[in-house]
């Protein structure tokens, strides 16, 4: 079992590795120069590795994406097993991160609330208190009530 520390180093060269191979090695159009490498996630054994990606374009261009780095997969694995120089170079696996997707569902949501807020703040603008200003009795005026009842 690697230590922590050993993964991590192995998950960055291996996101430095796979990102440069797509800019100048792999030479499929599907690919092209809109797939982002985001993260890699490497097992604490160095076997298996996580790629995240994005892809800028709709869901055809990320479709055309997955199906490229699945077909360049073993090149891209070559150049990280000579860019490495471990004795076993981990297997690779493309996953789309859900990252960008997330960040607009937010920003909507966000963009909703902000709408909420000032709807309320419109309506609230001329509103008066429901009673006095001050609703809370204070001590001294409980004796003041007292007196004048009697």
């Amino acid at each position: 079992m690697a230590d922590n520390a050993r993964a991590k180093k192995l998950a960055d060269l291996i996101r430095e590795v796979v990102a440069e191979k797509l800019q100048r090695g792999v030479k499929d159009p599907r690919l092209g120069t809109h797939v982002t490498i985001t993260d890699t996630r490497v097992t604490g054994d160095l076997r298996e590795a996580t790629v995240f990606y994005t892809v800028y374009g709709d869901d055809e261009d990320r479709a055309s994406a997955a199906a490229g780095l699945e077909s360049a997969k073993g090149v891209l694995r070559s150049a990280v097993g000579r860019a490495a120089g471990t004795k076993f170079t981990p297997t690779l696996t493309f996953v789309a991160d859900a990252l960008p997707e997330n960040a607009k569902t937010i920003e909507d949501l966000l963009e909703k609330a902000r709408t909420s807020d000032a709807q309320v703040r419109e309506v609230s603008s001329g509103a008066q208190y429901a009673g006095d200003a001050d609703p809370y009795k204070k001590p001294g005026e409980d004796d003041d009530e007292d007196a004048a009842a009697e």
